[in-house]
This record gives structure tokens, sequence and C-alpha cells, in this order.
């Protein structure tokens, strides 16, 4: 089977929902539905979050980062954690654990090296959306860096299926973006309960359509996926200049720029992607 073949393979299977998870990815899921039940309460959500160790070491460290932690005190227990970010911002990093679970079956080190460049990328979009959306476009910064951390999901998807099919990643990035990133990542979004809205800025990612300065969340995604300095492996072009093409993007924003704002703003993002990493 050739490689469109495959893509197209895995992108119908995608859509009919049969995909294959590991085993862990199930039980996140539980417990990300649990913490998103309105009766849950605080008490019971941080049980929860204690019977994930990797989730408990990202909710207290985002806790710590600049962009939650105003006051400089830092937290050192899950509850004091989980006070701190709130449910939404713990029902996002459940999110991050089920997105690096889908690639924690790869034992292929090329295939692994890709998952890790992918997830660097996905954590500086994130860090990167929340930072826009709170300073710029002033849609709500905890749905934007939800919508960072699984906007890449069907390109892990992708990676944990790799080793089925030889020569899947030998191609460029122009066979993945029509044969298999919409219909696989959307695929694998519904199976993931991911809401409307979010599902709603991730296709307007796809279709490449904003407006400068950003109003929208697929607007301050898209940006943010613009402006990220680590790119996609899956979406490298080795002709495109991404990053002096992102240095160009600046616009007026209030009384400031995006480009003075994000300087402000550079220990936010880096201490939220180093969280989530």
């Amino acid at each position: 089977m050739d490689r469109i073949d495959a893509l197209k393979s895995i992108a119908a299977q995608a859509g009919r929902g049969e995909l294959h998870f590991p085993t862990n990815v199930d039980a996140t899921l539980k417990l990300q539905r649990a913490l998103g039940d309105p009766e849950c309460h605080i008490d019971d959500a941080v049980r929860l979050v204690q019977t994930e160790p990797l989730l408990a070491a990202r909710t207290v460290a985002i806790a710590n980062s600049a962009a939650y932690n105003r006051s400089s005190h830092e937290v050192t227990n899950v509850k004091a954690a989980v006070q701190r970010v709130g449910f939404r911002t713990l029902g996002a990093l459940a999110a991050a654990v089920i997105v690096r679970q889908l690639a924690s079956n790869i034992t292929d080190p090329g295939l692994r090296a890709k998952a890790d460049r992918l997830w660097q990328h996905t954590a500086h979009v994130a860090a990167l959306s929340q930072v826009i959306a709170r300073r710029v476009s002033l849609v709500d910064p905890e749905t934007a860096m939800f919508a960072g951390i699984v906007h890449e999901v069907g390109g892990f998807y992708l990676l944990s299926r790799a080793a089925e099919f030889p020569g899947l990643l030998d191609g460029g990035a122009d066979e993945w973006i029509e044969h298999g990133e919409v219909a696989i990542g959307r695929g694998v979004l519904v199976k993931l309960g991911v809401p409307a809205p979010v599902m709603g800025a991730i296709e307007a990612m796809w279709n490449g359509m904003r407006a400068l300065p950003p109003e929208t969340l697929g607007d301050t995604l898209l940006l943010a996926n613009d402006l990220c300095p680590v790119a996609s492996p899956l979406l490298e072009r080795p002709a495109v200049a991404g990053l002096q093409a992102s240095a160009t993007i600046d616009f007026t924003v209030g009384a400031g720029t995006l480009a003075s704002i994000l300087a402000e703003s550079a220990e936010e993002v880096r201490s939220l992607g180093a969280a989530l990493s």
C-alpha cells in the first residue's frame, strides 16, 4: 500500500469512528469526563487528578507558571494547584495528557523524535493561544489553550499508526494536508468529544482564513500557529522559511502592537509552554 492509499485508509477508518487508542487513553478520557461533571466537588477532583501522576505534575507546574502565579507564591500540592487554575484549565490539562498518550506506544526512534517535536509545537501553540486570547483577541483564554492543545491530535494519531504502514511519513506536507490532516483530525476530535466551538476554531485553522487583529477563537489559534517557533514535523516544507514569515506579522492593538505584547508576555509563554511539556 503506497503512502496516499495508507493515508486514505486511516482517514476512512477515522471517519467511521474506527480508531485504535492505547488503553491508557480510555482511562484518562473517563477521568476527563468526571472532571467535567458540574457536580464534581473540588475534593473529588483532587483525588481524580492524583490517580494520574502526569496530570498531577502538570497541574502543579501550570499553577506555578507565570501565567497563573501572579503573586509569585508557589504551590506545592495538587489541591492548592487545582484551586488556583480552576476546573476548566484542569480539563485542558487532562486533554494534554490524552494527546501525549496517543503516541505512548511508539517505539521507533525516528517516530518518537517526530512525536516529541510535534508536542513541542503543540505546547508552544497552546501557550501562545492563551496569551493572545487574553491580551489581544479577548476570547476565553482557557478555551484557547485547550484548542491549542488538541489542534494537532490527528497528527499524533497518525504517528501512532505509522509503524503499521512502512513509508507512511516519507512524503511531504502536501499529501498529509490533502489526504489526512482534516479527515483524520476531525475523526479523532469527534471521538474525544471536543466541544463544537473548539472544533470550529480548528476547522478555521485548517481553512487558513483569519482576521488581523484576531477576533475569534479560530483567528487566535491560527495566529498562534503562525507565530510558533517550532514547526510541526508533519507540515515542514524545505522551501518555505516559516519563521522568517512569522517575524513579519505585527499590527496595532489597543495602545501597543502585537510585537510589544508578545515581548511583554514572553516569560508567560515560556513558562506555560514548559509546564505543558
